[in-house]
């Protein structure tokens, strides 16, 4: 395998997150969401039927595409050889959501 330096990781993941955000936006205009790419993170933002969010944005230090999805993460590792990040190197990782402290 070989191994990328940061700068061309961060190059190989703005040019993955271009192709996403381009291949999402016709379906963004016909199904009512919205896709932005500012500053190498990649926001995908629905508002109905709920409001919610999916952030993709890249980890150089470690190389992997992080996906931050509702009340889940996915650490997706970069793979050089397929210019692609691996989805079968997956691994989920729960985001802790704060408990509802609210008066009984």
């Amino acid at each position: 395998m070989t191994t990328l330096t940061d700068q061309d990781f961060r190059l190989e993941a703005d040019r993955a997150l271009e192709q996403l955000q381009h291949a999402l936006l016709p379906m963004a205009d016909e199904h009512g969401f919205e896709v932005e790419l500012q500053n190498g993170v990649l926001q995908i933002v629905f508002e109905d039927p709920s409001p919610a969010k999916f952030v993709v944005s890249p980890n150089a230090p470690v190389r992997q595409i992080w996906v931050s999805a509702m009340s889940r993460s996915y650490k997706l590792t970069w793979q050089p050889e397929r210019s692609i990040p691996s989805g079968t190197h997956i691994r989920r990782t729960p985001v802790e959501r704060p408990r509802y402290a609210g008066k009984r």
